[in-house]
């Protein structure tokens, strides 16, 4: 479902190589043996060693829903070809007054999906709202050190969508913030629509990227033009005062 630009890919193998963390891509025929009180793992790649010994191994495969042990089917609730409960816009299954949320729905799989599910269900039932899914902007952080925030499109998927857009990038080395604190590692993007002027997509790789990305879910919530948060006044130093600037640098 979610996939990153290759520059900020490029940034995050970076920081993980510092660590002295070595990633090996494209890696098929897994394969594992004792060694000792080590583990070998036997990998076909494109580069590197065949064989990789450590201490420990995390094979991690991917998720699956716990669904298969609810009874649905008692109930006669459709399930897709993964086993996620099929839900329509607001939530709601193929039989009447039965609802699902969070992970088992497939629509989001995060704490914040889950929580923001049950408002949706909660105040379409008692408030008379009307609200759905589809209008939820998706987001997320990838807690690495430092993290990554991520609304929206990636650039990749906003030229593939054939919009006209622009771009406004600058490296963690120009906030004052991340260099006072020596973690100046990583940029920002953002994405902006050139006909409408509203922000596509953004991502923050760097010292509270988790944090300062929400300037630009709250400005997209709002459905309000880029410039609205080009012209705000940011708290100097932080990492979040350079989105302005950004936004005032936007290039074809």
């Amino acid at each position: 479902m979610w996939r990153e630009d290759e520059d900020i890919c490029t940034a995050i193998e970076g920081i993980f190589t510092k660590e002295g963390i070595t990633i090996r891509a494209q890696a098929e025929c897994i394969r594992f043996e004792s060694r000792g009180q080590d583990i070998a793992a036997g990998v076909n790649c494109v580069n590197g060693e065949p064989e990789v010994v450590g201490s420990h191994v995390l094979l991690a495969v991917g998720r699956r829903p716990n669904t298969d042990d609810l009874g649905i089917e008692k109930a006669g609730i459709e399930l897709d070809a993964r086993g996620y409960i099929e839900v329509d816009d607001q939530l709601r299954t193929n039989v009447p007054g039965i609802w699902a949320l969070g992970d088992c729905n497939g629509k989001g799989a995060f704490t914040h999906t889950a929580y923001n599910d049950f408002e949706i269900a909660a105040q379409n039932l008692l408030d008379g709202r009307s609200r759905r899914v589809s209008d939820r902007i998706p987001c997320y952080g990838l807690f690495i050190d430092p993290p990554l925030g991520r609304v929206g499109m990636s650039e990749t998927q906003a030229r593939a969508s054939k919009r006209n857009i622009r771009v406004g990038q600058r490296p963690m080395t120009r906030v004052k913030r991340a260099v006072e604190k020596g973690e100046s590692q990583g940029f920002m993007k953002v994405i902006v629509d050139a006909d409408s002027n509203e922000i596509l997509g953004a991502a923050v790789l760097g010292p509270s990227g988790d944090e300062a990305v929400h300037c630009f879910i709250d400005t997209m919530s709002a459905k309000a033009p880029y410039s609205t948060l080009r012209d705000t006044v940011h708290i100097h130093p932080t990492v979040s005062e350079l989105i302005p600037t950004i936004l005032g640098e936007l290039k074809p």
